[in-house]
């Protein structure tokens, strides 16, 4: 009875800490939050689609900073179609980045060639 007893003890502890550990890593701001949001205030987007490899390497280099990415989805749900907003601005390749002077570039961006061309200042 008493090994039964401190073995769910141990085992409330982990689940325990294993919450603890979640929620506090969730709420701690990303490295990139700051960058990310200067992007779009610079009135950069970012065009990609769910099922593109490239475009979730672009996401990747933002890690949890990537929530704030002006990011336009292209693709239909249904991974077949293109929508209309990207139609419209001829998006043919993912990912494509759009920034405020009107140039593109249909590529994944490095963080320093994005600073570059935005005056986006890296941490």
């Amino acid at each position: 009875m008493n090994t039964k007893l401190i073995i769910w003890g141990v085992v409330g502890l982990v689940i325990v800490a294993i919450v603890f550990f979640l929620f506090f890593y969730e709420s701690k701001p990303g490295e990139l939050d700051e960058f990310a949001q200067c992007l779009k205030e610079q009135g950069v987007i970012f065009y990609g689609a769910f099922w593109c490899p490239h475009c979730q390497d672009q996401k990747k280099i933002f890690g949890k900073s990537q929530k704030f990415l002006p990011y336009i989805e292209c693709s239909t749900p249904d991974g077949r179609r293109q929508t209309g907003e990207c139609k419209e601005k001829e998006i043919e390749v993912y990912p494509t980045w759009e920034f405020s002077d009107g140039s593109r570039e249909p590529r994944v961006l490095s963080l320093k060639h994005l600073s570059e061309k935005t005056d986006c200042q890296l941490p």
